[in-house]
């Protein structure tokens, strides 16, 4: 690294201070003041949270909330002896998440809080695979040879899974024409080496959801013909908190005979700040106790089944308020507030006549879209444009079969009013005319005349 200073000459002037070295631990400290102010203002080039439509994260809580997770910033959650009634509070979510997924009553449901959904997709995918050896051994048979199937509109999580912990990835494509897998393809798919089949609720691709009543019909076929009992894990980081409160009929949990293990993400539309995430079994009996760990070195002896040690308390207590502030009443409100603004941004967008829509928000409130004309309007420069004026809007192409189609994300958050997407809306014309030669020069709000201010 180059040997450079932070620069800081006006603070420098006004109080007594050398050069901090950038890549080298200084020699010295600095008031406590400076060093706020320092990073304060370097961290103001990073993009406005509230603007940043890239993100499925909650970037809003209510004070009482940031009250609490300042209260317990301080708490690791591992410390299960000191720390009870978080671990107690853990317990409840996980019960309150059973029932909101349709655990059966006859069930011993069992989950665990973690980081995010990144890391509960692996702890869950952990059990099928340790689940499946198991039961290889007992009858004899070769167990060298793990598959997991899931489709390439998943996140990078499962791919990380199946390269970290040794399991080949059979990967279910998307076409052009269709950006979810096609349930047919899990027939071709799976075998006896099959740990899992992976279906998304909700990809950070399109936010469409995968065929989960398909593939869960098929593979109860392939149970009744070939004896084959192979689970479903849902990846239901982004639908988790949206779907059980805005359709709430609709079967995709643990109703489903083959649904054993899902994962949600309670710092996007749980609405709790990163990082939370949360994992729940149909039944402890999916849990081996092979994965578990007795640690007697905090006070007591306490069970742990997580890839982290240590963990913030503060989430999970914003989680818990969240749920006894809200409520299902609550939760229901947001949910319909947010889809009713998803839907309004999509109808605008669809009004300009100057963009295609990938997805309406058909069940969460997620908008996908493409320019009309992607050589006339590029989206990533397009991308760059919206930036000028704060809005942060990704542009990507999508995975094989259909990398050529390249398109962009909107995640309507509560914090994303319609005065907003009104808002949004002028600014992405304002871009696209911009982009094509058609910039309005003119300055100011209105075309009558100033006078001077006398």
């Amino acid at each position: 690294m180059s040997e450079r200073n932070i620069s800081h000459s006006g603070l420098r002037s006004r109080y007594d201070m050398g050069e901090i070295p950038k890549y080298k631990f200084p020699a010295d400290g600095i008031d406590s003041r400076v060093a706020y102010q320092l990073i304060h203002d370097e961290l103001n080039l990073d993009g406005n949270p509230d603007l940043n439509l890239a993100t499925f994260v909650t970037t809003w809580m209510e004070p009482e909330a940031d009250r609490l997770i300042i209260e317990n910033l301080h708490k690791n959650f591992i410390d299960h002896f000191e720390y009870p009634q978080v671990k107690d509070i853990e317990g409840r979510i996980v019960n309150i998440l059973a029932g909101l997924y349709n655990a059966p009553e006859e069930s011993r449901f069992v989950g665990t809080s973690t980081i995010g959904s990144s890391e509960a997709i692996m702890l869950g995918l952990l059990a099928h695979k340790f689940n499946w050896r198991m039961e290889r051994k007992r009858n004899g048979l070769p167990y060298d040879r793990p598959n997991v199937v899931f489709g390439s509109d998943t996140h990078i999580s499962w791919d990380k899974f199946a390269r970290y912990f040794d399991v080949e990835p059979r990967i279910m494509p998307i076409s052009r024409t269709r950006f979810t897998v096609d349930a047919e393809d899990v027939k071709k798919m799976v075998d006896e080496n099959t740990i899992a089949v992976g279906v998304v609720l909700g990809t950070t691709f399109t936010g469409e959801f995968d065929p989960v009543q398909e593939i869960n019909r098929i593979l109860l076929e392939i149970k009744k013909e070939k004896g084959l009992d192979i689970p479903i894990h849902v990846d239901a980081a982004s639908a988790g908190f949206i779907t059980p409160f805005y359709e709430p009929d609709f079967a995709w949990d643990f109703r489903l005979e083959q649904v054993k293990s899902i994962n949600t993400s309670g710092h996007k539309f749980g609405l709790v700040y990163p990082g939370l995430g949360w994992l729940i079994f149909r039944d402890e009996k999916i849990l081996p106790d092979d994965l578990g760990f007795n640690v007697n070195y905090l006070g007591d002896e306490m069970p742990t089944y997580t890839l982290n040690f240590s963990e913030g308390s503060s989430m999970i207590v914003a989680q818990y308020y969240n749920i006894i502030r809200l409520g299902m009443k609550g939760y229901s409100q947001i949910v319909k507030g947010m889809m009713e603004n998803a839907h309004y941004l999509a109808q605008e967008l669809e009004k300009t006549g100057r963009f295609d829509l990938v997805n309406d928000a058909s069940h969460i409130p997620v908008v996908t879209f493409r320019p009309k004309d992607p050589s006339g309007v590029p989206p990533y420069e397009l991308s760059f444009g919206l930036r000028e004026r704060g809005w942060i809007v990704p542009a990507y192409s999508l995975p094989d079969n259909a990398q050529e189609t390249t398109i962009m994300r909107v995640v309507v958050r509560e914090n994303f009013t319609k005065d907003m997407i009104d808002i949004f809306v002028k600014d992405i014309i304002r871009a696209v005319n911009k982009i094509n030669g058609k910039e309005d020069k003119r300055t100011g709000s209105s075309p009558r005349k100033s006078h001077p201010v006398s």
